[in-house]
This record gives C-alpha cells, structure tokens and sequence, in this order.
C-alpha cells in the first residue's frame, strides 16, 4: 500500500518516533521531501510553486480542508508563487509514520 492509501493513526505523546531506518525507508517513498531539524524538532518540509498567489491560496485551502479531515495539522506557509508546507508530530515532538502518510497525500493534492 503506498503511503498516500494509508490511514493515519491516532497518535498519542508517549508514541514512537520514527527510527532511523524508518525515517531512510518512508523519505524514500516521498523523495520530494527533506528532512530538517527547527529548534530540535524533526520536521518533513516541501516547497510548492504556483504561478500566482492565487493558485497558492486554492492550494492552501486544499490542503487545509485534508488536515481537518484527517485531523492533522501542518505548517503553512502561503505566500505569491509558492506554499511551504511542514508536517511533523506536536504530541510526541518529532516525527510519526503520520507525518509521512499526510505528506504523500499533500503531493496528491496536486493531481
């Protein structure tokens, strides 16, 4: 099942992180994505671009209609020509099988 088809779990804070070996298996399955560390905090993040803010916003608000649904939030980042989206999981503070489930389904977003 590609990450995309995958449900979210609910996610407790006393949920593990993902391993190292997690982390190079699922980054690999969404390769647009990078891996950075914000204030100690493992985080997924990806730059969209657009030709206008106003694509950028109809992608926002896409976007922000599948984390309500899924009940997972992201940081947005809207702005002319481009979206910065950032997954990561707040309750356990890093990342989550979650984080990798909801970016592959923001790349659908897309299609």
């Amino acid at each position: 099942m590609s990450l995309s088809q995958a449900t979210c779990e609910a996610c407790q804070a006393d949920a593990p992180q993902v391993t190292d070996q997690e982390l190079a298996e699922l980054i690999a399955m969404i390769p647009d994505w990078t891996p950075i560390t914000v204030d100690g905090v493992m985080q997924l993040q990806r730059e969209y671009k657009f030709k206008n803010f106003k694509l950028a916003l109809a992608f926002t608000n896409k976007l922000g209609e599948l984390a309500e649904a899924e009940f997972h939030h992201p940081g947005i980042l809207t702005e002319w020509g481009k979206v910065t989206v950032t997954w990561w999981t707040h309750a356990i503070g890093g990342l989550h099988r979650n984080d990798f489930i909801m970016a592959a389904k923001t790349d659908e977003l897309l299609s």
